[in-house]
């Protein structure tokens, strides 16, 4: 089965708290694309990540709101920052980097929000793939494994394999590339 490939830069998913912090009270994102994921989007808004070594002044703003504010960088990004946080599924946030976190408005230390996102599959049901939902499998990537790529199940879910850009560099993958299901 063909999978389309998805990319990842570093980005940050705000809760409501932070958001108002960083941009101000009620402050409203201005949608600047949808994502392939239904209801994602990437905003025009950018806050700067960094910590006591290293700084991304313009990281990614991606909406809607969530539960929990989280930043996701890559191992290359992590290492700049002089930090090393757990490779997790989103969410899984418990023991993971603290960064700082800046905006127009204000200035914030957020505690346990910086992972490495593990590798996915956004998939629905009628995908008819092979596989539940918190399954780890394999991938062929023109002719080499990819391991520990973690199934993500929802019936809103579009048909896509999530990397970050080291993986994607790696595996000599872009976006809109296609990989083989194992």
């Amino acid at each position: 089965m063909k999978i389309r490939v998805g990319v990842s830069n570093r980005h940050i998913h705000l809760c409501k708290d932070d958001a108002e912090t960083l941009f101000g009270k009620n402050y409203e994102f201005k949608k600047r694309n949808d994502l392939t994921q239904t209801g994602e989007y990437a905003c025009e808004e950018v806050v700067k990540v960094s910590t006591d070594k290293y700084e991304f002044p313009y990281v990614r703003v991606l909406g809607p709101l969530r539960e929990y504010t989280q930043v996701e960088v890559s191992r290359d990004d992590s290492l700049l920052l002089g930090i090393n946080p757990p490779v997790r599924d989103s969410g899984d946030l418990e023991n993971s980097e603290s960064v700082y976190l800046e905006g127009p408005n204000g200035k914030i230390f957020k505690k346990n929000c910086c992972i490495i996102a593990n590798r996915h599959i956004h998939c629905n049901k009628l995908d008819n793939i092979d596989h539940t939902n918190g399954d780890i499998v394999s991938v062929n990537v023109n002719g080499k494994v990819m391991d520990n790529v973690h199934i993500k199940m929802k019936d809103s879910y579009v048909l896509e394999l999530h990397i970050d850009k080291c993986d994607a560099k790696e595996y000599n993958l872009n976006t809109g590339d296609y990989i083989d299901l194992e």
